[in-house]
């Protein structure tokens, strides 16, 4: 039986059909007149493709095999910026993805382009962030020969199946309009994902009749109604209910945060789902508040969520907990085996079990029981310092509408429970795959899709090394991204695992420059700060300035402060990860 299926708005800007008009009249409903092919080389093909698909911004770096391809973009009207890494033109589209909801759009030279980009794709494969990458590929003529051409790379798009969602192949121009509507609408789908395009050399030059791209609909499944119907008895019975959200529940958050409000259930996220719940909320857990109502909960309904939490941070649960998973994946209900699994996407999902859970009532208030239980957490987690007391200062001047971007360092593992969020999509982070050297090239992006909001991105000295060439990218074309580095001369969560561990470090210790006049030599801004207070005033001068900044703090490594306890419990953590 053909399941049935529900059409979804595409965040993209799936455009609607309007009437065409012919002779002052309006075509009767259900006629649609093709629009005229046009002679195109493949390459302004894939561009228009873009443009179908209200696409305003492309990150990429031209070679040889793409020339075609950025000399239509020349011309295209899109915005187009360049950075200094393949790596970082990915982050930069993930970035901008993350940020916005819509599909980040990145070029990159065939073979070690992709290469060097694979660490974004696979960042945005375990973030469920839609990206579409466009590449080249060697000629036609010597494709699958083994002569040692340019950048060849034996079955490119095959090895990209391992970090990408979907590949396509464009072999002629005629081609393109299709192959682009289908890497939108694989990127898109179901569970978003980054997915690449690969066109020859030669193919990208030729010249054909060209259909115009026509814009796939993104459709989701409707849910069970037996499920959606458990669901909702097992939440109005529950005594201590308790919500997690993930990557997948950001654009269903007032949703949630009525529906939490009605079970008086905390909402807990881990990285991707922060803001979905506002931290200000007496419901907005972190994930270390969260731990503290684990052993009570009684009812789980995770919306969107790898529950990462679950399965690998926090303890085992005995018998008598029940698991309502919710995702569009269907996939996942396999893979974390809940008592009740609906699979649907989470704004319908909890559209209908707020409607099924109409006529129960709400709730007494627990706010205070709540506060009480996020107040012994701050309270341990106070001896956190300086990390707790740096987060601080940062969300004391960050705008309330700014982004902060983590990074894999002290300061970013802490700012997950110790950084508060209020919005979906302003805590951009790399997810499960923990990508050192992924925050400034991402907030870049982030940068780049709001050019008039603040954006913050935290690094240690280690994972701000590995694109700090992107200095250059913020100056030149005015990206006023502020990033604080905080500098232990060393990889810290490295270095402070193996001291713990092995009494000694290997391999982790590092000579850095001076941050200062790094920034000035690339024409940004250089800040000094040795405590919290000082940093305070050296982002808000760089956030009123809102022109590229580098804020260095010296923060010497304490292998004895250590944001681990707050993240998994000692009976998971058998060794501090870095």
């Amino acid at each position: 039986m053909t399941p049935r299926v529900r059409d979804t708005a595409e965040q993209d800007g799936l455009a609607g059909a309007s009437a065409s008009v012919l002779g002052g009249e309006a075509e009767p409903p259900g006629l649609r007149r093709p629009a005229p092919a046009r002679v195109r080389t493949t390459g302004e093909a894939l561009v228009d493709g873009l443009v179908a698909h209200d696409v305003d911004t492309v990150f990429g770096i031209p070679g040889v095999q793409t020339y075609p391809l950025f000399d239509a973009l020349a011309t295209s009207g899109l915005r187009l910026f360049t950075p200094r890494h393949e790596q970082t033109a990915a982050y930069m589209a993930f970035g901008y993805a993350q940020s916005t909801g819509r599909t980040g759009v990145f070029s990159v030279v065939p073979g070690p382009g992709v290469l060097n980009a694979s660490a974004a794709l696979l960042t945005a494969l375990g973030t469920s962030t839609p990206l579409v990458g466009l590449t080249g590929e060697i000629p036609s003529d010597y494709v699958g020969r083994g002569l040692g051409h340019l950048h060849e790379m034996a079955d490119q798009l095959g090895t990209a199946r391992g970090f990408t969602k979907w590949t396509g192949a464009v072999d002629h121009p005629a081609a393109a309009p299709g192959v682009i509507a289908d890497a939108f609408h694989a990127a898109r789908s179901g569970r978003p994902g980054p997915v690449l395009v690969a066109s020859p050399w030669d193919v990208l030059a030729q010249r054909a009749s060209v259909p115009p791209c026509a814009v796939r609909a993104v459709t989701s499944p409707l849910p069970d109604a037996a499920a959606l119907d458990a669901a909702a008895a097992a939440l109005a019975g529950a005594r201590n209910p308790m919500i997690m959200v993930g990557g997948g529940a950001r654009h269903a958050a007032d949703g949630i945060r009525r529906l939490a409000a009605r079970l008086q259930a905390p909402v807990v996220a881990h990285r991707g789902g922060r803001g979905v719940a506002d931290n200000d909320d007496p419901l907005g857990f972190t994930s270390a508040e969260g731990f503290e109502r684990w052993a009570d909960t009684d009812v789980l309904l995770a919306i969107g969520s790898r529950q990462e939490l679950v399965w690998f941070r926090w303890p085992d649960r005995p018998d008598g907990l029940t698991v309502i998973n919710i995702d569009i994946d269907p996939v996942q209900h396999v893979r974390l085996r809940p008592q009740i699994a609906v699979t649907a996407d989470a704004l319908v999902a909890v559209e209908a079990l707020e409607r099924l859970l109409g006529g129960t009532g709400p709730r007494a208030s627990r706010t205070a029981e709540f506060a009480a239980v996020r107040d012994a957490v701050a309270a341990r987690a106070a001896g956190l310092q300086p990390h707790l007391g740096h987060l601080a200062a940062i969300r004391d001047v960050l705008p309330r509408e700014g982004y902060f971007v983590e990074e894999i360092c002290q300061i970013g593992f802490a700012s997950t429970f110790g950084f508060p969020v209020h919005d979906p999509r302003h805590f951009v982070t790399a997810g499960q795959q923990g990508t050192l050297g992924f925050g400034y090239p991402t907030a870049l992006g982030v940068k780049a899709a709001h050019p008039g909001v603040p954006v913050v991105s935290v690094n240690g000295d280690g994972g701000f090394g590995f694109g700090l060439a992107e200095l250059a990218t913020a100056v030149q074309y005015g990206l006023g991204v502020v990033a604080i580095v905080f500098d232990n001369g060393a990889y810290g969560n490295v270095m402070a695992d193996q001291v713990r561990i092995y009494g000694r470090p290997s391999g982790s210790t590092l000579h850095n420059p001076d941050w200062v006049a790094l920034a000035a030599s690339f024409g940004a801004r250089g800040y000094r700060a040795g405590d919290p207070e000082g940093l305070r005033r050296a982002l808000a001068e760089a956030i009123e300035r809102d022109e590229p900044a580098v804020i260095a703090v010296s923060m010497p490594l304490d292998v004895d402060a250590s944001p681990w306890p707050f993240l998994m419990p000692a009976s998971r953590r058998s060794g501090e990860r870095g």
